[in-house]
């Protein structure tokens, strides 16, 4: 395959305590998970609660001024074997000029490709986009919160946000979204990612999913019971 980026596209976020991990994940260490959960160092550190949402990673680099799709792994969606990221390469092709205005040269816009149903089921609503950016990366480096927002512009959407600024308990998170329900427009909330800033540079995240999920219980590659794709959307 072709990559056009030397590295992926995106990595793991490592879990707190408590939340369910499959084959690979790893967990935060307990000094960081209390920092964004119950404890900041001192008045230097921001955090940022958002919901995590539920379908596949992908990102649009621009490199020698060409857009390119990626799935997670650094590979071109074109050539996946899964319609899904074909429909994400056509869907990045009506919004060219959205993503092509955002980027700088050697950026990714990363966000979560929602069109097919992986384990949660959205229902779309008057502005629901079946992309939403939460990240934008040069090489390994993260665009702090507020820079992220502002460059962003509201050309996309982004995940939904719980909290900023204080530590976030999981608990506090629940209650601030009825009891964990998705704010973009599923029934529950596949979990939520902290993201720690300290003095406006990102220091790390981390990330809760909810007990019991199943990952790709929707899809038909990993599901036998699954004979057709389910889908969020589709044109």
């Amino acid at each position: 395959m072709n990559k056009p980026l030397p590295y992926k596209a995106y990595g793991r976020i490592p879990h707190i305590p408590g939340s369910c991990v499959t084959r690979g994940d790893r967990r935060m260490t307990a000094q960081q998970a209390r920092i964004a959960t119950r404890m900041p160092r001192d008045k230097n550190d921001n955090i940022i609660v958002q919901e995590k949402l539920d379908g596949s990673c992908v990102a649009v680099a621009k490199v020698d001024d060409i857009l390119y799709c990626l799935t997670k792994n650094g590979n071109l969606c074109v050539e996946s074997p899964f319609e899904q990221h074909h429909l994400f390469v056509d869907w990045m092709h009506q919004h060219f000029d959205r993503f092509y205005d955002t980027l700088r040269e050697g950026e990714r816009l990363v966000g979560e490709w929602l069109a097919q149903a992986h384990s949660t089921i959205y229902t779309p609503y008057q502005g629901w986009e079946p992309f939403v950016a939460f990240d934008l990366m040069i090489y390994h480096e993260r665009l702090p919160f507020n820079e992220f927002v502002q460059r962003l512009n509201r050309r996309f959407m982004m995940p939904p946000l719980i909290s900023e600024g204080p530590a976030c308990t999981l608990v506090r998170a629940q209650l601030l979204t009825n009891g964990g329900q998705s704010q973009y427009g599923g029934d529950e909330a596949e979990g939520f990612v902290w993201r720690v800033e300290r003095r406006g540079e990102v220091d790390f995240l981390c990330k809760w999913v909810k007990p019991g999920y199943q990952p790709g219980k929707l899809l038909p590659e990993l599901n036998p019971a699954i004979q057709e794709p389910v889908w969020n959307w589709r044109p």
